[in-house]
Order: structure tokens, then C-alpha cells, then sequence
């Protein structure tokens, strides 16, 4: 008897189900396990073969997922991995964004639990993004490519059955959003003029990486006229700050997302950094802008150091400190940038994917079983 086999004989570990889909689909509604699309019957051979690309012991979690505290085990996780049609070599990749965003500091559990809109946003680097196909070209954020798809899908899955992220139970969130589905795409390595993401978030080069922001759908930012990366950044810094952004009221770190025409126009006249100042300098509003209850309750209690006695004029930041601003580059031809806010209380976690004895992983094969 395989070791697979073993745990399944354990009390609640499976269950006994008619093997037709539809009869599968409809118990797997009855019983809140899904989505709300259909699901790819999770068999014991189907499991079994996402397990040969992990290298845990498959009953042991890697993380807790909020605000149930499930336990994430790599069984429990390949699962909810074959429920949402991935492939087993995504599984590696899987494991570790699920890691990387219930660390502490993206607040996994006011991102789950918040009547916020947010979800987890996941941004693939590195080597692993080309393996398996993640995209981060022309529609990165939409349909048409598997990796993106069903990598994200099994995220929100586990969110739900390990992490209790039910709606109106666990996930209180008001209007819910796409990105509740499936929020991931790549980087656009190719065509970023600066160093990517993960490399300076501290990490090499060579690492495949994942970047997780408890963040919003996109906001999209249109500037077919502007002439030069200065009137780029001009109409970015325009869509950033508004009334309405958690952001403005905490010590966040949102995204910024530049596809490649913008970018190369603003690479011509700026560093990563220049631009991110630019950005912190010209992403204001007037206090003034804001409800009187807002600068009374919010305003004048959040930044009581600096406008305990605000005058209209006085400006309001998207960010608190240029740092604070997360800049890459995808998505495909076209004039376009987007701005992506974040729940506020949350800040971005990256991390390199890595073998169980500490490795920079080369290839998802480096996880397979022998």
C-alpha cells in the first residue's frame, strides 16, 4: 500500500463518491468545498500526482491559513490544487505563494476576514514564470493561459477550505471582487527596463520568486499623449491618491504596474527610484478633498503630528515615503499603466522558491520524487 494510501484510510481524510462529474460537482457544492465553477474530481491517482512534485511530508502543513487556522498540508493543498485543474508541476510554486502570504506581515487575516474588496495578488519571478508558462505578456491578468488560471484558482480554493474564507461567513467582504477567483501573473522580465521585481526586493537574480500584495483589482491608467516619462508619471500620480484609498491612511505599499511602452518611456528619463519619488511627490491631494468627518476621525488622528490642525491646502499622500511603492512592469503593447491599492493594513512578502534543505530551486524538477 502506497503512502498516499495509508493517510486516505484515516478517519475524514476521504470519502467514498460516485465517479460521474456531475454527480461529484453537485456534492462538492452541496458541501461549500468549491467556487461556484465546476471542479476537477479529486481522486486519489490525481493527488497522487500532484504529490510527485513535493518534496515535504505531505501530512505535515507548511502554513496556517486564516481565520479558520487550517492547517496546510501539501495532501490537503494538491487536493484543492487538482480541484482547480492544475497541472502537478505547478505545485511547487503553489506551495510556496501559499507559504509567502500567510507570513505575517500581509495580514492574511484582515486580507481573508476585511469587508474590503482585496485579495491576494501574487506576481511570479524568475526562472519558474517561463517553466511553466505563468503570463505576464499581453493579457497577463486575463483568460488564456492555464498556469495563471488554475494556479490562482487553487489558491482561492485553499483560502476557502483550509482557510474558512467563506462569503458572507469567514470572508466578509462587501462586494467581493474578480480577483477572488484568480490573481496571478508573471513579470514581465523581458521587456522591464530595470532590475525585476524580486531582485530588488532583495533577492538574485537567478531565484524564482513569488511577490504576494493583499491588494485591489486594477485601476487602469490611460496616457496615449504624454510625449516622454515625465508626463507618464505626471498622469500615474494622478490616479493614485484619492478620498477613497485605504492606502492613504496607513503605511502601505501599493503597485504600480507599468507595461512596456510606459515603462521604456520613463526608463529614458528616470532610475526605478527617481521615478518612485516622482510618484510620492505628485500622488497628493488637498486635505480639503476629504469629508469634514474624515479629517476629524481619520485625518487628524492618523498623522496628529503633522496636521493635527490641518489647513484645506494641505496635502495628503498616496504613500508615506517613496520606498513604499512597488514598481513592475507587464502586461503587453499598448499605452497603458495601472495603479493597484492595497487593503492598507498589509504589506507585501517575497519569497524564492526553495528545496526542503534550503536550495535555490533551478527547476520545478528539483522537487520531484525519485
Amino acid at each position: 500500500m502506497s503512502n498516499l494510501a495509508q493517510m486516505l484510510q484515516a478517519p475524514g481524510m476521504s470519502i467514498e463518491a460516485d465517479g460521474d462529474f456531475d454527480a461529484v460537482n453537485a456534492m462538492v457544492m452541496e458541501k461549500g468545498w468549491g467556487d461556484g465553477l465546476p471542479v476537477v474530481p479529486p481522486t486519489e491517482e490525481r493527488v497522487a500526482a500532484m504529490l510527485e512534485y513535493c518534496d515535504r511530508p505531505w501530512d505535515q502543513p507548511i502554513a496556517k491559513i486564516p481565520p479558520r487556522w487550517g492547517e496546510a498540508t501539501p495532501l490537503r493543498l494538491a487536493a484543492n490544487a487538482v480541484m482547480a485543474g492544475c497541472e502537478p508541476r505547478y505545485f511547487p510554486l503553489y506551495m510556496l505563494a501559499i507559504e509567502a502570504m500567510c507570513e505575517e506581515p500581509l495580514n492574511l487575516y484582515g486580507v481573508q476576514a476585511t469587508t474590503h474588496l482585496c485579495a491576494p495578488l501574487v506576481i511570479v519571478n524568475g526562472p519558474v514564470a517561463k517553466e511553466l508558462n505563468v503570463n505576464g505578456g499581453h493579457n497577463a491578468f486575463g483568460p488564456g493561459h492555464r498556469a495563471n488560471a488554475t494556479i490562482g484558482r487553487a489558491i482561492r480554493l485553499a483560502l476557502l477550505n483550509i482557510g474558512g474564507a467563506i462569503p458572507a461567513l469567514g470572508d466578509m467582504s462587501t462586494f467581493g471582487s474578480p480577483a477572488k477567483y484568480s490573481y496571478l501573473v508573471a513579470e514581465n522580465e523581458a521587456e522591464n527596463p530595470w532590475e525585476p521585481l524580486h531582485v530588488e526586493r532583495g533577492l538574485p537574480r537567478e531565484a524564482s520568486a513569488v511577490t504576494v500584495i493583499g491588494a485591489e483589482c486594477l485601476h487602469n491608467v490611460n496616457d496615449h499623449e504624454s510625449l516622454d516619462g515625465e508626463g507618464v508619471l505626471t498622469t500615474i500620480a494622478g490616479t493614485m491618491c484619492t478620498t477613497g484609498s485605504n492606502d492613504v491612511y496607513y503605511k502601505a505599499q501599493p503597485l504600480v504596474i507599468m507595461a512596456p511602452e510606459h515603462a521604456k518611456a520613463v526608463a529614458a528619463q528616470f532610475s526605478k527610484a527617481e521615478a518612485k519619488r516622482f510618484l510620492y511627490q505628485h500622488a497628493t491631494l488637498p486635505v480639503g478633498r476629504f469629508s469634514k468627518d474624515n479629517i476629524e476621525r481619520r485625518i487628524k488622528v492618523t498623522f496628529k503630528d503633522r496636521l493635527a490642525n490641518p489647513k484645506s491646502e494641505d496635502l495628503m499622500y498616496a504613500v508615506q515615503k517613496p520606498e513604499d511603492i512597488l514598481l513592475a512592469v507587464i502586461g503587453g503593447a499598448g499605452k497603458h499603466s495601472a495603479f493597484v491599492p492595497t487593503f492598507g493594513a498589509t504589506l507585501p512578502v517575497t519569497r524564492a522558491l526553495k528545496t526542503a534543505d534550503g536550495r535555490l530551486a533551478k527547476s520545478v524538477e528539483d522537487f520531484r520524487r525519485r
